[in-house]
Parts: C-alpha cells; sequence; structure tokens
C-alpha cells in the first residue's frame, strides 16, 4: 500500500534510505518500488563508484537517475543538490515522492543538513523520513567497529533489519536491543529479500557492548576493475575467492556486473560472506561505459598491488604480481 503522500505545503517529499555497505538497500528498495510503498518516485541513487546496474534492479520507477563517482554527503554533495534542483524544476506535480538511495559510506544526517542549508531546496522539499537497512549478520561487528554504521543508525527515522532470517534468534535479540538503544524514537522492522517478516524477539535481551570507536579508522576507497578481457568466469571467481580469504577484513564490500554462461550477472559480496548472483535484465540499449567490471570498497587496499594481481591472475597477462596470499593488495 502506498504511503500518503498529498501535502497542502506544496513541498515536494524526500526519503532518504541508507545503511552500510552491503545492508541490501537496492534489494529492498526494488521490493518497496514493487508494492508502490512511495506512490509515483523518482529515484536518486548515489554510488561511490560508477556501477551502472542499479537502474536495471530499480526499474519500477517512473523516473531514476544515477549518481555515480562521488558519495553524496561529501564529494558527490553538488551533484546531489544539482540533481534535486532540477527534479524541482522539472515540475513535481507528476510526482509523489523523492526516494534517495545513499552509497553505503554516505552519512543521512549530514545530506538532510546540506539539503536544509540550500536556499532554493529548503522552500521546495521536505525530508519526511530516513530510512537505514542494518544487516542481521554483519550490523553487530560494523556498529561495534564503524563510527559511520552508528552515525546512519542513529540518523534514521526507521530502522530496517535485512537478512533476519539468516541470524540466530538471540543475536536478532541483542542487535534490536542495541538498535533501540542507539535510536529509540525510531519504527524497528525486519525483512528477507525486501519483504518485510515479523520477527519476534526478546523484550529482555541485553545489547552487544559496542564501546567506543574511532571517527577516523582510515578512508573507505573504492577500486575499479576492468573485466571485459577477463580470462573466463572460473579464472575470476577462484581469484575473488582466494582474495576475499586473504584480505576479507580490509574489504568491505564486493559489488560487480559480468558476463558469465549463465547471462551477465550481479556479483556481492560483504567481507567474506558472498552473495548468490544474480542475473541482470539486459538492456535494449547498452550504456556507454557499461562493460563488465568489479569494484572493491575497502581500507589499505594497494591499488598498484590490486592491479597487478588482476592483471596476471584473471587477465591472464604477465607481470611481477606475486601469489594473491603473499603479496595481495
Amino acid at each position: 500500500m502506498a504511503e500518503a503522500t498529498g501535502r497542502q505545503d506544496g513541498l515536494l517529499p524526500l526519503v532518504i534510505v541508507g545503511g552500510f555497505l552491503g545492508a541490501g538497500k537496492s534489494t529492498w528498495l526494488r521490493h518497496q518500488l514493487f508494492t508502490r510503498r512511495f506512490g509515483r518516485v523518482h529515484v536518486l541513487v548515489n554510488e561511490a563508484a560508477e556501477m551502472p546496474v542499479d537502474d536495471l534492479l530499480l526499474g519500477r520507477a517512473e523516473r531514476l537517475d544515477v549518481l555515480a563517482g562521488g558519495c553524496a554527503c561529501c564529494s558527490g554533495r553538488a551533484d546531489l543538490l544539482a540533481a534535486l534542483r532540477r527534479i524541482c524544476d522539472a515540475g513535481a506535480v507528476a510526482l509523489d515522492t523523492i526516494v534517495l538511495e545513499t552509497s553505503g559510506i554516505a552519512d543521512p544526517a549530514a545530506i538532510a543538513r546540506a539539503i536544509m542549508e540550500d536556499p532554493v531546496l529548503v522552500r521546495r522539499i521536505v525530508l519526511t523520513r530516513t530510512i537505514v537497512l542494518v544487516d542481521a549478520l554483519e550490523g553487530p561487528g560494523q556498529l561495534a567497529t564503524e563510527h559511520l554504521a552508528r552515525a546512519q543508525a542513529e540518523a534514521a527515522d526507521e530502522i530496517v533489519v535485512t537478512k533476519a532470517a539468516e541470524a540466530p534468534a538471540p543475536n536478532r535479540s541483542r542487535l534490536a536491543a542495541t538498535l533501540r538503544g542507539l535510536a529509540p524514537d525510531a519504527r524497528l522492522g525486519w525483512a528477507d529479500f525486501g519483504v518485510e517478516t515479523k520477527v519476534e524477539t526478546d523484550p529482555d535481551a541485553l545489547p552487544f557492548d559496542l564501546g567506543p570507536v574511532a571517527e577516523d579508522s582510515g578512508p573507505i576507497q573504492a577500486h575499479r576493475l576492468d573485466a571485459g578481457s577477463a580470462g573466463g568466469w572460473w579464472a575470476l571467481s577462484a581469484w575473488l575467492s582466494a582474495l576475499l580469504f586473504a584480505r576479507g577484513d580490509s574489504i568491505v564490500r564486493v559489488k560487480g556486473a559480468v558476463r558469465s554462461p549463465a547471462g551477465r550477472l550481479l556479483l556481492q559480496s560483504v567481507r567474506r560472506h558472498v552473495q548468490p548472483p544474480e542475473i541482470l535484465p539486459e538492456r535494449e540499449q547498452p550504456q556507454e561505459g557499461e562493460g563488465d567490471f568489479i569494484v572493491l570498497i575497502g581500507r589499505g587496499i594497494d591499488p598498484v598491488r590490486l592491479q597487478a594481481s588482476w592483471d596476471r591472475f584473471v587477465l591472464g597477462h604477465e607481470g611481477r604480481a606475486e601469489g594473491i596470499a603473499r603479496d595481495d593488495p
């Protein structure tokens, strides 16, 4: 059922959908578009790296734009504000809602502040809700070690815990208690594959002991690899498996689109947990720069070693790269 969207003040509602890397934002949002929760919607998808596949996944939006190559709360802020102004100028009468799906390294509070401080947008857009997704499996660790993951939860009006069925019941209860402590006024819900599900939790469960976490533990950066000339599906999958085994603590997220014998696949992982590949629909007209690619997002990744390892083990080029586990990126 669509949410009520009519407003007497003429302002266009904006919903921010956030969450840490790998929380399942696109999967969740795809189902909300299917159920028409937000009515007639213009979706803005922000990716920290160039990953032109989200528009295929979110094809049920009336309009969709991808803001790639910069996080909307910092380096991509100007692009976001410009995109919101264009939407307003194009005529908001035909829309019920703008939905902004943020990158996994965005702070929703910083985005809201940027909109409220913009002299044009503050008179044309109203932020009605910030929805933050939290991974039931990875969430406790992310909240314990990532200052940004906590900031995202604290900014939420609504928290949706994804992959609910995959976490043990005691952990779900403790995660619920933890999230209620971080955002006591936020509505807490649960979802599997984007579909809302009912989860019973122990109201007496103790929250996870998060402890202090450093605000600056090093930047999270994205590294893109061209897979258009990869030396076969099996070489790529073997390389990725070995890399995650060796450096899974440094690599927070992997996302890519790669041609395989089954078709073009969407590859995703969070830390060492690799999600089952999903076959992507084919475009009628391929877009420029839409070739096969892999994006690794993490900390402390040496781009030179990463590229050398990719060239040698996936592309089959001779080079000076050492074994992945010995001299990995």
